[in-house]
């Protein structure tokens, strides 16, 4: 087993020619934000303020170090070090004594050798390549944080700098309105009295393996970060940095949320099974320990997280950009499922993705089929658990190659009659706002597709026409009976969809007025054409919304082949 070493340091050793930390490329970027950095500020003032002797604990370090050896790749402990760094930098040039600053900047870099010419100190801390350069023009370098609040975003052009940005700046706009004395002093309280348990090892593996449970203080980890260290680690460290930029590119693209929704669509991908406990221990057991143990660490990368992640990407945030027609059709079928209440047809979207990625015709019939399915299942209403397995009985038999003609893609007789008869009835009450909003939206789609029209907005809300609250003596009231009022209010036949806010007001007014003031746009049209069918009566009466009701279930019928 490898030497493992944990001491209790101060600052001021930390901080010192013992130890030239590093962060690797591969780690995730510098993310603290403001509540962590003023956090730490609050805990070392209120340090001060007690006036005891008291030390004050900042949590740990994880280092790949070997003893007798300044050089110390760091694993887990950089937004700490990052941080502590913004702070003593903007300590150092609020300092009016010359002395301070200079002493400041001892434990910043390696002042040894600045008496020579154009000599180049080297800083205390070398963050990952990336940001490197910004961080020591704007932090590292005397006097150089003074602007760093002003830098645009075109300067701070990543998430990381902006943070360090940002942070420096929130920091100087705390402590400059303190005396320069109590500044002096916070400086001494962090050197002498604030210490970080500092473990290292020569070992990486072991590292890595301290790395995974340890994370006191820091942003919390999620189990991606914990994935990344395994993997890269297991990596040779010629290839090392080359990996974690393919890592680094796939969580970019994806975001920090999106990259963790990947691997747990990954894990049902290759389980075929639930989750039944935390992503964090079973995707290990189940996907990546067989990779590590097997010395495939590449692999992963390359043949599992690069293809699935670009089949998320497509699923999720981008679309094909091929000219042809036919791709057209597959970017509308990823854009309606995108608008469900779930998520569960992501993997079967993304096993298809990945292995018919390159065939419309294949993606297209396939996402037609699985928004179908989707679509019966979120109007009957049924609940996560055989919601999800009925997906994963879909991916079952689409290993066994049954592709589009899988049995699992055909509605059961028993489970269309249930989807029908919830369009038939109140869709405005019993379904939830996203799932009529869908509902209506789609068959939106479906005239407008007719009709050639296109539309882009980012309000839409689903309205009555015939308002759920008429006033007494209105005309609403003398053309629909109560009974006729209770029945036809919150069905198909009644509803339309606006691109602007609710007004109770304007919905309250007789249908003519109510046309012109709020259902259509100030040129006299409209961006829907369920919208426009309504725009193109005379009157509203029972009879016109059963005529409208059973045209438009009939659409939605044929569409979802729910007959």
């Amino acid at each position: 087993m490898a030497e493992l070493d944990a001491e209790n340091l101060p600052l001021e050793k930390v901080f010192s020619s013992d130890f030239e930390f590093y962060i690797p490329r591969y780690q995730r970027p510098y993310a603290w934000g403001s509540d962590q950095t003023l956090q730490l500020l609050e805990d070392l003032e209120e340090a001060l303020d007690r006036g005891d002797d008291e030390a004050y604990f900042l949590g740990s370090v994880v280092l790949v170090k070997k003893k007798g050896v300044a050089q110390a790749e760091v694993i887990d402990g950089q937004q700490r070090l990052t941080t502590l760094t913004i702070l003593m930098a903007v300590l150092r040039d609020l300092a009016v004594d010359k002395k301070v600053r200079d002493g400041i900047q001892q434990h910043l870099a390696d002042t040894s050798k600045a008496w020579k010419t154009n000599a180049k100190t080297k800083p205390r801390l070398t963050i990952r390549t990336q940001d490197r350069e910004f961080f020591r023009d704007h932090v590292q370098d005397p006097a150089s944080t003074g602007s760093i609040g002003t830098l645009s975003d075109t300067v701070a052009d990543t998430d990381p700098r902006k943070a360090i940005r940002n942070n420096a700046h929130l920091l100087r706009e705390r402590l400059s309105s303190w005396p320069d004395q109590r500044r002096t002093e916070l400086f001494e309280l962090m050197l002498e009295r604030t210490f970080l348990v500092v473990v290292s090892t020569p070992d990486q593996e072991s590292a890595y393996r301290i790395f995974s449970v340890m994370n006191a203080r820091g942003l919390d980890l999620s189990p991606t970060d914990i994935f990344k260290a395994d993997v890269i680690g297991a990596i040779s460290e010629d290839q090392q940095d080359a990996y974690a930029d393919k890592w680094d590119a796939e969580e970019s693209d994806l975001g920090r949320d999106g990259f963790t929704d990947l691997f747990r669509d990954i894990r049902t991908l290759r389980t075929r099974d639930r989750a039944k406990r935390e992503l964090l221990k079973e995707f290990p057991e189940q996907v990546l320990n067989k990779y590590l143990a097997s010395g495939q660490a590449t692999n992963f990368v390359d043949d599992v997280l690069v293809p699935y992640s670009d089949a998320f990407e497509l699923a999720e945030i981008s679309y094909f950009v091929e000219s042809a027609p036919e791709w057209a059709a597959v970017n509308e079928w990823l854009r309606r499922l995108r608008q469900l209440d779930n998520k569960d047809w992501r993997p079967p979207a993304l096993w298809a993705l990945r292995h018919h990625g390159h065939d419309p015709s294949y993606l297209a019939e396939f996402f037609r089929l699985l928004e179908r399915v989707a679509v019966c299942s979120m109007l009957r209403g049924e609940y996560a658990t055989p919601r999800a397995e009925r997906y994963l009985d879909l991916l079952k038999e689409l290993d066994g190659q049954a592709g589009l003609g899988a049995s699992k893609f055909l509605v059961p007789d028993d489970e269309k009659a249930e989807a029908r008869a919830a369009l038939e009835g109140e869709i405005y009450r019993t379904l939830r706002s996203v799932r009529r909003k869908y509902v209506l939206t789609r068959l939106d789609s479906l005239l407008a597709k007719e009709s050639g029209v296109t539309y882009n907005h980012k309000i839409i809300s689903v309205e009555h026409v015939l308002p759920q609250n008429p006033a007494e003596g209105s005309e609403w009231m003398t053309l629909f009976s109560e009974d006729e009022r209770r029945f036809w209010t919150h069905r198909l036949g009644n509803l339309l969809l606006l691109n602007k806010r609710t007004n109770s007001a304007a919905n309250r007014k007789p249908f003519k007025q109510k046309k012109k003031s709020y259902f259509q746009s100030k040129g006299g049209g409209t961006n829907f054409q369920l919208t426009a069918q309504v725009l193109s009566e005379s009157a509203w009466t029972p009879a016109v919304v059963k005529a409208r009701h059973e045209e438009l279930l009939g659409r939605l019928f044929t569409e979802w082949d729910l007959t």
